[in-house]
C-alpha cells in the first residue's frame, strides 16, 4: 500500500507540475501548435535522466521513493498520451508539416534530454 500511495503522491505533484509548466509555455509561445507538450516531454526526459544516473552511481532510495519519482512524478509530468492526442489534431486540421515536425522535435529532443540528464549527471559525479 505504501508504494501506491508514493506513486499517488508522485503523480499529483507531477500532473500539476505539468499543468504550470504547459500554462507558461502557452503564455510565452501561444497555444497554436503544442510547444506545451514538447516542453514537459523534453524536461521529463532530461529529469528522468538525471534521476536514473543518480540512482545507479549516488542514491539509493527505497523502491517507494523511486516510484514516487519516477513512476509518478516523471509518469504524470511527461504525457505521451497528450503527445499522440496533439499529434493527432495537427493532422487532423491538415498542418502535416506542423505534425510531422512536432513528432520528430518530440521524440528526438527527448532522447537527446534524456543522454545529456545521464552525461551531465556523470559528469559531476565522476
Amino acid at each position: 500500500m505504501k508504494l501506491i500511495l508514493a506513486i499517488a503522491a508522485g503523480g499529483a505533484l507531477g500532473a500539476v507540475g505539468r499543468h504550470f509548466v504547459m500554462v507558461q509555455v502557452g503564455h510565452w509561445f501561444g497555444t497554436g501548435f503544442p510547444y506545451g507538450t514538447v516542453v514537459v516531454n523534453v524536461v521529463g526526459s532530461f529529469i528522468l535522466g538525471v534521476l536514473v544516473e543518480l540512482f545507479a552511481l549516488l542514491w539509493s532510495p527505497s523502491l517507494e521513493a523511486r516510484a514516487l519519482l519516477t513512476v509518478g512524478a516523471m509518469g504524470a509530468f511527461t504525457t505521451f498520451s497528450t503527445f499522440s492526442m496533439d499529434a493527432v489534431l495537427l493532422y487532423e486540421r491538415g498542418a502535416l508539416a506542423q505534425a510531422a515536425a512536432y513528432i520528430a522535435a518530440s521524440v528526438v529532443l527527448s532522447i537527446l534530454a534524456f543522454f545529456l540528464g545521464l552525461r551531465l549527471c556523470r559528469m559531476a559525479v565522476l
